[in-house]
């Protein structure tokens, strides 16, 4: 599967987003024409640069249209009469939607009479237009991020001075890393932010990866402490296509009772945690106790905490980020003289029945679990 890594170290904004695309191999002339479909009065070029020493592609974008306030039907309206791919305008009309419930949950109106004010205007729509034809050309199948630098400091916006990041920004990162390093200056801007959280399926570190090309998109600013570039990795996948980056969430308890703990397990993994494992503790004052530790995948970290919370006595978690490395997995069917089973296989070749069928194999027959599972596992062999 190809897919293209955002190395967002020195935050990420539309024109950065096109620009590292476009310098990592998106043929500039089909980009441009579909830019000019588009047909919003704007003029689009890409300009050849260097920030600290590393070059890079900016992507411009003037125009002449004075009306900066759209509703999302225009902008929707717009797209479609766009010349781009179905996939293109189908992942363009998501960023927008994304980015009008963040403008609509700041503004406290309704999505369909939120004003895109500085989103709106000609650029904003090049840029993730621009951004998800980009990738379409590129052939990319799927979208990772890094930890995004947010920067700090206050902004300048239509509705005066903002916090970095800016409302809209952070709640559109919402249960992403993110980070604060650098000039104090805004780095992840609405737009960017939107881009990535729209269409991006994992963030963290970089997934393993067979890099074809490498792009970097430049920022308006050339600043002293790092070069303000994103970067964009594209390649194939090696492996499974899960996340490899966990969030381990974990809390010593000694004063919940078996009965509680093995209830807040199974809430957990109904909740969608990878795992969750228990390890008995010996705790200050001579205390037995439980270690409860849970894998989840980041965006789920906030949810699964605060049921930890709920479900048990604990009144606090830990939290720190791990890296994983996963077999690619598939899932076969056998048939055995009990009835089918699924067989889990590796892309190594390792195979293992899928534990609740048979459970539910040995529970209808009444025959031991032990011999379903022997079964199972011939019925595979013999097929495989």
């Amino acid at each position: 599967m190809k897919i293209c890594y955002f190395d967002a170290f020195a935050g990420i904004s539309g024109d950065m987003t096109v620009g590292a695309l476009a310098d990592a191999g998106a043929d500039a002339a089909q980009l441009l024409a579909a830019l000019e479909s588009l047909d919003t009065g704007a003029r689009y070029s890409l300009e050849k640069t260097k920030r600290r020493g590393i070059a890079a592609s900016k992507f411009h974008v003037s125009w002449t249209d004075n009306k900066t306030h759209r509703h999302l039907p225009h902008i929707i309206k717009i797209i479609d009469g766009g010349a781009m791919s179905e996939r293109a305008r189908a992942n363009a009309k998501l960023v927008f939607q994304k980015l009008g419930e963040s403008e609509s949950t700041v503004h406290g109106s309704p999505i369909e009479k939120v004003h895109f004010h500085e989103v709106g205007a000609a650029d904003s729509i090049a840029d993730i237009v621009g951004a998800c034809v980009a990738l379409d050309l590129l052939g990319v199948e799927a979208v990772a991020c890094s930890a995004i630098n947010v920067g700090s400091g206050t902004v300048s916006t239509e509705h005066g001075i903002m916090p970095v990041p800016t409302p809209a920004a952070a709640l559109l990162l919402k249960g992403k890393p993110v980070y604060s390093r650098g000039p104090a200056t805004e780095l992840a801007t609405p737009t960017g932010a939107a881009i990535v959280a729209a269409l991006a399926g994992d963030f963290g570190p970089m997934p393993p990866l067979r890099i074809e090309s490498v792009g970097y998109g430049a920022g308006d600013k050339d600043f002293p402490e790092h070069a303000n570039v994103l970067r964009a990795l594209i390649g194939q996948t090696t492996g499974a296509r899960e996340s490899t980056t966990v969030e381990v969430i974990e809390a010593n308890i000694d004063d919940s009772t078996p009965e509680v703990l093995g209830w807040a397990m199974e809430r957990l993994l109904e909740a969608g945690a990878l795992d969750v494992t228990m390890q008995p503790l010996l705790m200050k004052k001579s205390r037995p106790g439980t270690l409860l530790r849970v894998l989840a995948r980041p965006e789920d970290r906030e949810k699964l905490a605060g049921l930890l919370m709920a479900e048990t006595s604990s009144l606090g978690v830990r939290f720190f980020s791990a890296e994983r490395r996963v077999q690619a997995r598939r899932i076969v069917e056998v048939e055995t003289a009990h009835g089918r089973a699924r067989v889990k296989v590796a892309e190594s070749g390792a195979f293992a029945p899928e534990y609740e069928d048979c459970r539910t194999l040995a529970r209808s027959t009444g025959l031991p679990l032990q011999q379903i599972l022997s079964e199972v596992s011939q019925a595979y062999t013999k097929n495989a």
